[in-house]
């Protein structure tokens, strides 16, 4: 399983980046995604998550009402929009996903891709 996350940058205190995730090596579309991040100093922390179908999705308390994720199951993409951006935002973004098909969006994540910096600055 490959993940690959892209889309981060540099952006200014209340300004909007999408970030996206492109995955293959199995069928994406039975498989929950998740999106984490990690500070400076700080440990990799749970954002969202969407359900293998797309209709359900979680989010961490920072992330409620600010970020969507979505995901494209012909293209095989999950994406994380991300509004209203705050200088705490800032971490390298990743994307992930279980194990198991069909698995709760609690899951432990067993495949990580390699992350994409996103820099808010005030």
């Amino acid at each position: 399983v490959q993940l690959q996350a892209f889309g981060g940058g540099l952006v200014q205190a209340g300004g909007s980046l999408r970030l996206s995730c492109a995955a293959s090596g199995r069928t994406f579309s039975s498989y929950a995604m998740g999106w984490f991040r990690q500070a400076p100093g700080k440990e990799r922390e749970f954002v969202a998550a969407i359900r293998w179908s797309g209709g359900v999705t979680y989010y961490a308390d920072s992330a409620k009402g600010r970020f969507t994720t979505s995901r494209d199951n012909a293209k095989n993409t999950v994406d994380l929009q991300m509004n209203s951006l705050k200088p705490e935002d800032t971490a390298v973004y990743y994307c992930a996903t279980p194990r198991s098909p069909y698995s709760d969006l609690g899951s432990a994540m067993k495949y990580w891709g390699k992350g994409t910096q996103v820099t808010v600055s005030s």
